[in-house]
């Protein structure tokens, strides 16, 4: 245990000693506005509500697209429970160092609270892979419509060409593996899973945990995708939301300074992949930092890349504080078969998750 929060603690510290990093590098560059200079400048209310209200419809979006994974295998749950234990896993992957936090309590109460737990878990990765896997399409959609309109934020910018080509190939590998396994019999897949766990000593068996929730879902095609586009909403949600937090400080007439809305549609999934992938809470200092780089590799200044982060962050964080409290004060939902978890329960698995 001490190890654990010795683990924990170390990446609180590269997280905040990160984004300190950045808000220094950036506090008053040689050129250009600065994070100082934006925040002597008036509060734009406007985009800042239009983020505020998007992200909240978005992420309320993500909480209702679990609720029918988990209905889908005809388990016993209400969306009201969705919603609670949706908010509460939105808490833990703000605040806790790395990005499974959420997932790690999600996994935990809903496999407490039903007989089928393995199925119960794994809504909840295929809930994983699904919003990644409606990241990358975003970006493969959002690059094909720019492509065809011959959108010059693309056609000049080997950057957003490259990221475009690579979110191609991984959601082609994801369709090939996903048509492969429409061949395979119910025996023959578990027989592969068990396969993975051989030959692949470390990974292998979180590899077949995950080819299993896989094939849980492969003959609820229809399920699959009303979710991949309920996820491909609520990234556009997500790109909306960074797009008005850039504006937030900035004047109406330096916003031609800042990456086009075509340009945040290719942008935006790539600084929310690297920021879920950094091992601090919540990718603190990492998406700053990243966000950053995708501005200046546009054209756009550093420093406005890495306020727009941080204002991102803030509405992140006054959202998970409304979800922990909401969790806190409202009373769960249970259908007549499903066991509800107590308070003493909460705790304990607020501790194990603390200290992944």
């Amino acid at each position: 245990m001490k190890r654990q929060l010795s683990i924990a603690l170390v990446k609180y510290g590269i997280g905040l000693g990160l984004l300190a990093f950045m808000i220094w590098r950036n506090w008053q560059p040689p050129s250009g506005i600065g994070i100082a200079d934006a925040l002597r400048m008036p509060l734009q209310i406007g985009p800042l509500l239009a983020a505020v209200l998007i992200l909240t419809a978005s992420v309320l979006l993500t909480f209702t697209r679990w609720y029918i994974l988990v209905r889908a295998q005809e388990l016993p749950f209400t969306l009201w429970n969705g919603l609670r234990l949706g908010w509460m896993g939105f808490f833990f992957s703000t605040f806790l160092p790395g990005s499974v936090g959420g997932d790690l309590f999600k996994a935990a109460f809903i496999a407490r609270e039903q007989s089928r737990r393995t199925v119960a878990v794994a809504t909840v990765v295929i809930d994983r892979i699904i919003g990644l896997w409606g990241l990358f399409w975003l970006v493969v959609l959002s690059g094909a419509i720019f492509w065809l309109v011959d959108e010059p934020a693309l056609r000049e910018n080997a950057v957003l060409q490259a990221v475009v080509f690579g979110s191609a190939g991984i959601c082609a590998a994801s369709v090939l593996i996903w048509l492969v396994s429409g061949i395979l019999t119910e025996a023959q897949s578990a027989r592969f899973a068990d396969s993975l766990t051989r030959w692949l000593p470390k990974v292998g068996g979180i590899a077949a945990e995950l080819w299993r929730a896989l094939w849980l879902y492969r003959c609820r095609g229809k399920i699959v995708v009303l979710t991949l586009l309920m996820s491909l909403v609520g990234h556009v949600g997500f790109v909306l939301t960074f797009f008005y937090a850039t504006r937030t400080f900035l004047q109406p007439d330096q916003v031609s300074t800042l990456p086009t809305l075509a340009e945040n549609f290719l942008l935006v999934p790539v600084g929310m992949t690297i920021q879920a992938g950094f091992p601090t809470p919540g990718g603190l200092g990492g998406g700053e930092a990243a966000f950053g780089w995708l501005f200046a590799a546009t054209g756009s200044a550093e420093a406005t890349g890495v306020l727009a982060a941080l204002v991102t962050r803030m509405i992140y964080w006054c959202l998970a504080f409304a979800g922990y409290f909401a969790y806190a004060g409202i009373k769960p939902a249970s259908p007549d078969n499903q066991r509800v978890s107590e308070t003493s329960s909460f705790v304990q698995t607020l501790h194990r998750c603390a200290l992944r």
